[in-house]
């Protein structure tokens, strides 16, 4: 009887939100008529992190109020609570606060839910907060439960959330062989997709190994369009903190393959470009160690000097001007890129053709045939408009 009141005594707080303005956006997470029939006399496990949040409640705290049965956490990069480093492991464990048992998805050996982690749960769920850009890593940690779900026959319920860079599409497509971990998908930088119309891609491209085919739900969002501005209720990884960082995030991402720093280390990353040589500019800022966001930053304790996004204005669209920029600015230019720019590009090409000198507008030209052919393919996907 108790939780038939917390039940409807929430449903009745999501609807009251929601009257005198009918067109106000609801997350899929708020359209609960549409996925808590599937769960009833399920065992769920829920694969999200710290920006699954429900009127600002977690996921996982809202279903259990509700008496869903929650047997599992799968937890993507930066853990259930996204306070671990980029690229730092994250262990399993149990949350403290929860008391459920956490399944890293991000650990030294584990990406995809094994067919053992799995036999306790009858559905899993998807819900967390992705930016847009092909290399932001919960898209691939999607697409590997995906898998898992499809070798088990699990239902995987996607509950959708805005596209903060939604409104364009930009970039190269990813080449086959430079497929990894930060470029699961044969698709653009920006692809202008949601995770819900990623996966109906993922799966309708039949991208899963061997062609499989994942028995998927995706909770759409009700009032939401690719073109609505959207400001993150939290911010979706630690380096990410605020609006300016997401938007420039496309462009700035692939200065992770050079030697310039994009600002880790400090309060503002991704919204500064630097390197200790004062040939990149005037500004200055010197990473430190910041436990939750950046523990071994490039260049700790070293002046950078550089530029300074969150001064003027910020047109929001990819760009590859600044990577230009600072290349021809670059007094070794040989030692600029690393072995991990082509991977993050997703193609040799790229790094070739600003070595070549090219401008960003002749490089935008090649991708025109591939982008007029990814679009035309979006559509099939597309839940909004």
């Amino acid at each position: 009887m108790l939780k038939k009141l917390n039940y409807l005594a929430f449903l009745l707080f999501i609807c009251f939100s929601h009257l005198g303005n009918a067109q106000k956006l609801q997350l899929g997470a708020e359209c609960m008529d549409d996925y808590l029939p599937l769960l009833r006399a399920k065992r769920v496990g829920l694969v999200v992190n710290h920006t699954a949040l429900v009127q600002g409640v977690h996921l996982v705290d809202t279903l259990k109020a509700l008496g869903v049965q929650i047997v599992k956490i799968f937890a993507p990069e930066h853990g259930f609570r996204g306070k671990a480093d980029a690229g730092e492991y994250v262990q399993n464990q149990q949350d403290k606060q929860t008391g459920l048992p956490v399944v890293s998805l991000y650990g030294q050996k584990n990406k995809k839910p094994t067919t053992e982690q799995l036999q306790d749960v009858d559905v899993l769920i998807f819900d967390m907060q992705d930016v847009g850009v092909r290399f932001y890593t919960y898209i691939s940690t999607m697409h590997y439960v995906m898998e898992a779900c499809a070798e088990a026959q699990k239902m995987l319920l996607v509950l959708d959330r805005p596209n903060p860079n939604g409104g364009y599409i930009a970039g190269n497509i990813r080449e086959e062989k430079f497929k990894s971990f930060v470029g699961m998908h044969p698709i653009p930088i920006v692809h202008g997709l949601t995770v819900g119309e990623l996966a109906l891609m993922i799966n309708g491209e039949k991208w899963l190994e061997k062609g499989l085919q994942c028995p998927l739900k995706v909770v759409m969002m009700q009032h939401y369009t690719h073109a609505l501005a959207y400001s993150l209720p939290a911010k979706p990884s630690p380096n990410l903190p605020n609006d300016l960082s997401i938007q420039l995030y496309p462009s700035l991402c692939l200065f992770e393959g050079t030697i310039i720093s994009v600002g880790r280390g400090t309060t503002f990353p991704f919204q500064v470009l630097g390197a200790p040589d004062k040939a990149y500019g005037q500004f200055t800022f010197t990473p430190r160690s910041i436990d939750g966001m950046a523990k071994s930053p490039m260049y700790q304790d070293l002046a950078c000097y550089g530029v300074d996004f969150r001064q003027g204005e910020f047109q929001n669209k990819f760009t590859l001007q600044y990577l230009i920029a600072f290349y021809e600015k670059a007094p070794d230019k040989s030692k600029f890129f690393n072995g991990y720019f082509d991977t993050i590009a997703g193609t040799s090409t790229l790094r070739q053709q600003i070595i070549a000198g090219m401008s960003e507008k002749n490089i935008q030209k090649t991708w025109e045939k591939d982008l007029d052919t990814y679009k035309i393919m979006r559509k099939k996907y597309r839940l909004y408009e």
